[in-house]
């Protein structure tokens, strides 16, 4: 899939990039020298491999949305408050989503998010991205599961995986997804049942991914081309 973006809308010389490491971004690779989460000194040596075997890079994020409203300013007649009318209930839906350069594919779940749903969710970007994928992600427990582990291992070197440092969580684009999605798309929506919060998050979610330009403004507000992280 070609990309519609171009680094010129950030500034930057225009040069199509499909989300696979590019030989433009060695000046970026190589100012990479930040500890990771784990302690380790991440000085770009992964990123160099990537742009090397031309992996796609992918970032990874989950989050919540709850059957109770998340409640935002919103316009109602003058002496006319605004009343939100909603079950008090606790019940969730766990997301997860990757974005590339170009898109963003995502999944929802019943419940939390453990080592089943996300090697689910890694089998669904294999199916919609051909080639080795960069994917990085948090330090979240299920990331680190034997089962994750061992699927990685089983794909004959087609993910390669790398953790965000715990530090900087905003690093990750699909941050500002999540905010999109809940601040924008979802607010005051007061939803029966766990189905209809689906249906509103699916048509919400779709909605999004047919706007490219929002796509690179979450790549934008993560401060990724500020030269201080790549």
């Amino acid at each position: 899939m070609a990309s519609g973006i171009t680094l010129g809308m950030f500034g930057r010389p225009c040069a199509r990039w499909g989300g696979v490491v590019s030989g433009q971004w060695d000046e970026l690779w190589n100012g990479t020298n930040r500890p990771s989460g784990a302690g380790r000194s991440s000085d770009g040596r992964s990123l160099k491999k990537a742009q090397k075997e031309g992996r796609t890079i992918v970032f990874i994020d989950e989050s919540g949305l709850s059957e109770r409203p998340h409640r935002c300013r919103t316009w109602a007649p003058r002496e006319h408050t605004p009343v939100l009318q909603y079950h008090f209930n606790w019940k969730t839906l766990s997301a997860i989503a990757g974005i590339t350069w170009w898109n963003f594919y995502f999944r929802l779940f019943s419940g939390a998010i453990k080592g089943p749903q996300i090697v689910e969710f890694l089998e669904h970007l294999q199916r919609h991205l051909p080639g080795k994928l960069l994917v990085i992600w948090d330090g979240l427990p299920g990331h680190r599961s034997r089962l994750v582990k061992d699927f990685v291992a089983g794909q004959e070197g087609r993910l390669q995986l790398e953790q965000l440092p715990s530090y900087a969580p905003e690093l990750n684009p699909v941050e500002y997804l999540w905010g999109r999605l809940k601040h924008h798309e979802l607010p005051n929506v007061c939803p029966k049942n766990l189905s209809e919060l689906s249906h509103h998050a699916i048509r919400a979610l779709r909605r999004l991914r047919r706007r490219p330009t929002l796509v690179a403004a979450f790549w934008k507000q993560s401060g990724l081309f500020e030269n201080r992280y790549l």
